[in-house]
């Protein structure tokens, strides 16, 4: 499949004008208003503070960078928040940006500042080019928002029969009156798309496919039916609070931080990875991601947020669930999600391809290995037998 979305070759910059870089550069600024970029100003290889915009060179060429990792021989990462020479080597510099971590504001002007940042860059999807736009609904509160922004947009969503994500998509569109539009997925198109997703993505681990692999689903879907773009409520569970890991912070092992908002800090860290491989799936697809929550507005208004308003007892993401109230259903506020490879059994049922294709749970990294004999040559052969 040939690459899609930008590249080095017709956009030396993509998702910000080369003038709003330049200023962010000059005064150190991390978040200059943007949803992102990545590319090359003035010779300088610059991806965002939270790299929500992709960026590589290649280990054995240092002049040599692309949006796309299949332009390029042995693609690197570059690290978020990288102002660095294109002749020199990114992933060893320091960054020059990284994330602002002030003290918690006030609770009524933090909640304000949320609300203003969170249905101004919703409510943008509905500007000139809203026909373009669909949006990957899940029937939570982060995809709704999102849906709420987009009046218009029709919602997708994927997953196998019977899933949660179906279901609760299925309540909060009739909720909302909006146009739902569901992707039934098959084991078939899992092991069509897979071979994509690691080709573009680079990564054969499940965990990555599972998350990666619906939401391509739903993006080819759109992109048939003559959409351009995507609109994403990513990020939302790392800025608000979502993660049960940050709500038992410092109880949980899984993180190392002693506060709530220390694990919400590490769980930011995180995001460069995460928008890298979404951003590239939904690209392979052939439509553009939008993500209106990691806006820059929207991170800075929930970096001042205290504790309290990202957790609260059972409660997570406290300050998003008031910013939502009136705006979307009550239902459709208070609803839990559960997390993507899971609620649309794409994870359940990767593992059940492994198995049947002879790759047991009792052997270590059994999907992964069946996962790379899908991408090999020839067909899938238990590890056990030889092809006849």
């Amino acid at each position: 499949m040939p690459p899609s979305g930008p590249s080095a070759s017709d956009v030396p910059l993509d998702g910000a004008a080369p003038d709003t870089v330049r200023a962010a550069i000059e005064s150190r600024d991390p978040l200059p208003g943007t949803a992102g970029f990545a590319g090359v100003v003035d010779d300088l290889l610059v991806r965002d503070v939270l790299g929500r915009r992709p960026l590589f060179v290649d280990a054995g060429d240092s002049t040599a960078w692309a949006l796309d990792p299949r332009e390029l021989s042995d693609p690197v990462s570059v690290p978020a928040g990288t102002v660095s020479a294109v002749e020199a080597r990114p992933e060893a510099s320091d960054p020059l940006w990284t994330l602002p971590d002030p003290d918690p504001t006030d609770d009524d002007a933090a909640v304000a500042a949320v609300r203003d940042a969170v249905l101004g860059r919703t409510r943008a999807l509905d500007g000139d080019d809203a026909g373009d736009v669909a949006v990957a609904f899940s029937g939570g509160v982060d995809s709704a928002l999102v849906a709420a922004g987009a009046s218009d947009a029709p919602c997708y969503v994927a997953g196998f029969e019977g899933c949660h994500d179906v279901a609760a998509a299925r309540e909060a569109a009739a909720e909302m009156d909006r146009d739902l539009r569901v992707v039934e997925l098959t084991h078939a198109d899992l092991r069509e798309a897979v071979p994509t997703l690691v080709a573009v993505t680079g990564r054969t681990n499940p965990m990555d496919l599972s998350i990666a692999l619906p939401l391509f689903l739903v993006a080819e879907r759109a992109a048939a039916d003559g959409f351009d773009r995507l609109a994403l409520g990513q990020g939302a569970d790392e800025l608000f609070g979502g993660y049960a890991k940050v709500a038992k912070a410092p109880d949980d092992p899984r993180v190392a931080a002693d506060t709530v908002r220390g694990a919400r800090r590490e769980l930011l860290d995180t995001i460069p990875a995460q928008a890298e491989r979404d951003v590239l799936a939904v690209r392979a697809a052939g439509v553009e991601p939008v993500a209106p929550l990691l806006h820059d507005a929207v991170v800075a208004a929930a970096l001042d947020l205290p504790e309290r308003l990202l957790v609260d007892g059972d409660r997570r993401k406290v300050a998003l669930r008031e910013v939502a109230r009136g705006v979307v259903p009550e239902s459709v506020r208070r609803a839990d999600k559960k997390a993507v490879q899971y609620g649309t059994y794409v994870s359940r049922e990767l593992d059940r391809l492994a198995r049947q294709a002879g790759y047991k749970r009792r052997m270590d990294d059994h999907v992964e290995r069946y996962v790379r004999a899908l991408v090999s040559d020839g067909p899938v052969t238990p590890p056990d037998e030889s092809p006849s």
